[in-house]
C-alpha cells in the first residue's frame, strides 16, 4: 500500500532535524524567548486584522444607510 506524502509542513524528523538547528544557530535558552515573541507578533497581526475588518463592516452598515435614506428621499419625492 502506498503512504499518504503531506502536501504541507514538516512531518515526523524533519520536525527534529529543524529543532536540532534551532537549537544549535540560537542556543536552549532564547529558543522560548524566540517563540513567547512571535507568538505575541501573531496575536498583535490578528487583533490588527479584527480593528480593520470591524471598521470596513462598520463603513459599509454606514454607506447601506445613507443608501437606504437616500432611496426613501428619492421615493417620498417621486410620490410628491
Amino acid at each position: 500500500m502506498v503512504g499518504v506524502i503531506p502536501l504541507f509542513g514538516p512531518v515526523g524528523p524533519e520536525i527534529l532535524i529543524i529543532l536540532l538547528i534551532l537549537v544549535l544557530l540560537f542556543g536552549a535558552n532564547r529558543i522560548p524567548k524566540l517563540a513567547r515573541s512571535a507568538g505575541q507578533a501573531i496575536t498583535e497581526f490578528q487583533q490588527g486584522r479584527e480593528d480593520i475588518e470591524a471598521e470596513l463592516e462598520q463603513i459599509d452598515s454606514e454607506s447601506s444607510t445613507e443608501e437606504n435614506e437616500t432611496a426613501e428621499t428619492e421615493t417620498a419625492e417621486n410620490r410628491s
